[in-house]
């Protein structure tokens, strides 16, 4: 598709504002010994396929909606934050699919574990993104992870490096018109994001 093509590059330098990169220092530790499976990059035609089948979240929006928009997100990142309270108005037409991942500091996996494995994940959400907003750094979560989730959160964060992700948001939808696959680093507005997917 020539926008995606033109526009990945401009993006990528606009987003340098709207996205979260790793921080070296205080990253988590990569899974010990990665296979040549894992570490395989994803082709853009294939992406929603691979996020559907191995990436592990919540759903928010309309959720019978057969076409998810999926979201990488660290729950550290504020312009996370920000995508998320721009998605709210689209509930009503997008299934959206949160995947935490943990690329920030020692508090992105417990507090993507607690969102995750929460009775409501999309109350937990919109409630730890407004923490995060406020300054007060998000949901306390315990650091004692379940090693299923725990996984999860690593596959979610090994998707992220395979799609050739840099920084967090990261969107990964089909477009409603042209139906090609489209991605993007960054938060948006709403009527950006609406527009990105083409509503």
């Amino acid at each position: 598709m020539k926008y995606r093509h033109f526009a990945l590059p401009l993006l990528a330098s606009l987003t340098l504002l709207t996205a979260c990169s790793k921080e070296e220092t205080s990253a988590p530790s990569a899974p010990s010994a990665p296979t040549a499976a894992v570490t395989t990059p994803i082709e853009a035609a294939q992406a929603l396929d691979v996020l559907a089948a191995q990436g592990k979240g919540f759903a928010a929006g309309k959720i019978l909606s057969a076409n998810a928009v999926y979201v990488l997100f660290d729950p550290q990142c504020p312009h996370c934050a920000r995508l998320w309270e721009a998605s709210m108005p689209l509930h009503t037409s997008v299934k959206f699919v949160w995947l935490p991942v943990a690329i920030m500091n020692a508090k992105s996996a417990p507090q993507g574990a607690a969102i995750m494995t929460a009775t409501n994940p999309v109350q937990a959400m919109a409630a730890h993104e407004t923490s995060l907003l406020a300054g007060s750094g998000g949901t306390a979560a315990s650091a004692d992870i379940a090693p299923d989730v725990l996984a999860a959160i690593k596959t979610n964060t090994a998707l992220l490096e395979r799609l050739g992700a840099t920084s967090v948001p990261y969107i990964v939808a089909r477009h409603q018109r042209s139906n090609q696959v489209v991605m993007q680093a960054g938060a948006n507005d709403t009527q950006s994001l609406a527009t990105f997917l083409g509503l």
